[in-house]
């Protein structure tokens, strides 16, 4: 008779049964040498049997129905078959006599009623292996996820720790993924250009890849890296270290809502206010170009009939110079404000504990909903999809207030740090007003307001309160700025 090797493994991974095929083949070879059996075709395939559709499978079964063949070499019987339909096909072609024989160095197989009622227990016990692997994979995902832990292969920046079964930071990959997190949202970069950080860096995938644009895009968005992960529809409270605040999350995600990119380098250069200003007489953009040696900007007219003349980038320049000139802290009076700051906040510890109690207060009570959460919907009293989404605003809320109470902890008042960067920001004006750069001109003007208006050849903006304020009492003391007005301002709380 005609025999047809068949060898399978389970996973096509290269790390995982790497020799499988290989030592079936070499042995199954030995045993029809030692039995004297003909081989006429060796077929080989890495696919599981847990599910019918293996292409190799149904080649060596037509092989056999058209005759080519008259029996099937394998290591044993589950390599041929792990589910009822697989398995029912053989024992079918056994009765029709389309296949004639199996050999199995592991198995002892006849064609005859006992030998097929055995081969039946075989597939069974194949398919009862299955089911039960699959069920006890099933209770370690659900046990791990009672705990925090991410069930499955860790995101960049952490490694599985195969011995404590939890997932661990990976010390050399995170403090690269935290980086892309940081510069992303600032809002100055692309995906494309992150993805090209991350390649200078030496950032690699686990399979020593280099990180798709899609890729990056994905890591931007998962919420594992603050602490939350979802498996299958529920969302879980990971007890993995995070590797980034939830506030530094949220500004990625505006950034990537809002604007998906930014202008190239080259235009901001060319033309620095271009993208930052709208029209005001009929809300279309201002575009830009040169003539005659000089930076003009102007309304591009696409909406209406607009009135509106061009303005040469000077003019524009002097305007946006005024105002920077009216929020500036000299670096001397910085240090003296910091200083004032510094002072405060030993204060502002003492008066961050009752603070503390509410933050604290209402953490425990968001503890209590999702336990009552989570009852009322083993009772059924809710849907999955509302216990589903609660859960997810409540854990959310949970890494907020963790993160608040971290925050406190830390740094005092949660304005007080606000406040530094504010006034740092104003000293931020004063160097632009020294080093005349354009194009950082236009990010600070983003970063302090909105709804940049060219009007009649003149530029207008609404400064956040913060700005306006400092603006407002520019103009009132003329003079600048003094030191006794900055120290302790209710207005200083953002």
């Amino acid at each position: 008779m005609k025999y047809i090797i068949y060898a399978r493994k389970s996973t096509e991974s290269e790390e995982r049964q790497v020799m499988s095929i290989e030592s079936q083949i070499s042995e199954l070879n030995e045993f029809a040498a030692k039995e004297k059996l003909e081989i006429v075709a060796s077929l080989c395939e890495a696919q599981t049997a847990k599910e019918p559709g293996r292409m190799k499978f149904a080649e060596m079964l037509s092989f056999l129905e058209e005759g080519k063949a008259d029996g099937i070499l394998s290591w044993n019987p589950d390599r041929l078959a792990r589910n009822s339909i697989d398995g029912g096909q053989i024992i079918y072609l056994l009765d029709t006599g389309k296949i004639k024989d199996l050999k199995f160095p592991t198995f002892w197989f006849e064609n005859t009623p006992q030998g097929k009622f055995m081969l039946n227990i075989a597939f069974g016990q194949s398919k009862y292996y299955v089911d039960n692997l699959s069920q006890n994979i099933k209770r370690g995902h659900r046990a791990k996820l009672r705990k925090g832990i991410w069930p499955s292969f860790a995101p960049l920046g952490y490694s599985n720790n195969h011995r404590t079964r939890d997932i661990d930071v990976d010390t050399e990959k995170a403090p690269l993924v935290q980086k892309g997190f940081e510069l992303y949202s600032t809002g100055k970069y692309t995906l494309k250009q992150i993805a090209k950080i991350w390649k200078d860096l030496g950032l690699r995938s686990y399979k020593d890849n280099v990180l798709a644009v899609s890729c990056v895009q994905r890591i931007l968005k998962n919420t594992f890296y603050y602490g939350i992960f979802e498996f299958k529809g529920e969302t879980y409270q990971g007890s993995h270290e995070p590797l980034i605040s939830k506030k530094l999350f949220d500004k990625c995600q505006e950034v990537m809502k809002d604007r998906g990119h930014i202008k190239t380098r080259i235009a901001e250069n060319t033309f620095p206010f271009r993208g930052l200003l709208t029209c005001g007489e009929c809300s279309c953009a201002i575009t830009a170009e040169t003539q005659k040696g000089h930076n003009y900007y102007r309304c591009t007219k696409k909406k209406a009939i607009c009135n509106q003349k061009y303005v040469r980038e000077e003019v524009l320049t002097e305007q946006i110079k005024n105002f920077l000139q009216k929020v500036s802290l000299p670096s001397q009076d910085t240090e003296k404000v910091l200083r004032e700051l510094d002072k405060d906040e030993q204060k502002a510890r003492e008066d961050s504990k009752t603070i503390m109690q509410n933050l604290k207060s209402e953490l425990t009570d968001i503890e209590t909903r999702l336990d009552k959460l989570l009852s009322a919907y083993l009772d059924e009293v809710i849907t999955s999809e509302e216990y589903t989404a609660q859960k997810q605003k409540m854990l959310d809320h949970r890494v907020e207030l963790k993160e608040k109470i971290h925050e406190i902890e830390n740094k005092g008042v949660s304005w007080l740090e606000p406040a530094r960067v504010w006034v740092k920001s104003l000293n931020q004006a004063e160097k632009l007003l020294s080093s005349g750069d354009k194009s950082e001109m236009t990010t600070f003007l983003k970063q302090i307001g909105s709804n940049h208006i060219l009007f009649d050849k003149s530029f207008s903006f609404s400064p956040k309160n913060e700005y306006k304020l400092a603006a407002e009492r520019s103009e009132a003391a003329c003079s600048g700025l003094r030191i006794s007005n900055w120290r302790r301002v209710e207005d200083l709380n953002l």
